[in-house]
């Protein structure tokens, strides 16, 4: 699928990117711009997917209001009334999927938290017991609730590089004891508040990442907060131990690739089902979690 629509990006050069998102550098304040790009097995894929963007920016927001008492964040608006003059011809595209945050000094380690077994963490269990080296009871299964929820740091890999899991001995050799354990300590925190949360609306998360980095000195939340990029997301109806479970998440496209790419060369591009039905899961996952209905604010934007 060809891109439909003039992004920033094609008209003004990002001062930094990722996968999935571009960053513009505003003097005090970044503008960070999630795209429709979607990324898999650390590779961009050629499709993207219509209101992606979107859906990972608002439930961020979402969060980061949610959790704003637990840990600070670096969030200051989604697409700011007050945008930077540059910007303004390009404020449809913007509508929702930008967001106005303050610069922070980051932690370049990836904080993984899993409440159930599954992904890379049943891989390595199934060759030897453990997950990211934390020794684990024997008779689990896929999809099986952990014990408690564990922390399994990684390294934050360049673009075009693949995230490496590290112990929580070395997560401390590269970032200092006392920092690794307030990562550790914040990221539980925010997940057992989250799991809490979503288990009212009928969700159950098996996993997630959290970054943080320093706003004059104190430890923030930034980037994305529990998106379906970021997170597996489960329906807790008809949850059972022991299968795949469905999800609102980018599982579906992990699946797929899987079944139609041996992971050489370029990756192969979607099938229209799978970008429109991965489009829908994001949405759904948006509904469910803020308690809203899913409406592009672009459209709002341009209805107005």
């Amino acid at each position: 699928m060809c891109r439909s629509e003039v992004s920033v990006s094609d008209k003004l050069r990002p001062d930094s990117h990722g996968k999935v998102r571009d960053i513009y550098d505003c003097g005090d304040e970044l503008l960070m711009v999630a795209s429709d790009r979607i990324s898999a097995f650390d590779v961009i894929l050629p499709d993207e997917i219509p209101y992606k963007g979107e859906v990972l920016t608002r439930i961020s927001a979402f969060w980061f209001e949610r959790f704003k008492d637990l840990i600070p964040n670096h969030m200051l608006s989604v697409l700011p009334n007050k945008i930077p003059a540059s910007f303004v011809p390009y404020a449809e595209y913007l509508s929702g999927r930008a967001m106005l945050v303050k610069k922070a000094k980051t932690i370049p380690i990836e904080c993984i938290v899993r409440g159930y077994l599954t992904g890379s963490g049943k891989k390595t269990y199934d060759q030897d017991g453990t997950v990211c080296g934390i020794k684990l009871p024997e008779g689990l299964h896929e999809a099986s609730k952990l014990p408690e929820a564990l922390f399994t740091p990684s390294t934050k890999a360049e673009l075009g590089k693949h995230d490496e899991n590290i112990s929580f001995e070395r997560c401390a050799e590269i970032v200092g004891a006392d920092v690794a354990e307030r990562l550790r300590e914040a990221s539980l925190e925010l997940y057992k508040a989250a799991a809490e949360y979503a288990a009212t609306r009928g969700i159950l998360i098996a996993d997630t990442k959290f970054e943080f980095g320093f706003i004059d000195g104190e430890l923030t939340l930034i980037d994305e907060c529990l998106t379906p990029d970021s997170s597996r997301f489960w329906p807790s109806e008809g949850y059972t131990a022991g299968s795949v479970q469905p999800s609102y998440d980018k599982q579906y496209v992990r699946d797929w690739l899987k079944a139609h790419w041996d992971m050489q060369g370029e990756p192969p591009h979607l099938p229209q089902e799978v970008i429109e039905g991965t489009s829908k899961r994001y949405q759904t996952a948006f509904e469910i979690i803020t308690g809203t209905k899913f409406e592009s604010m672009k459209e709002s934007h341009v209805t107005a």
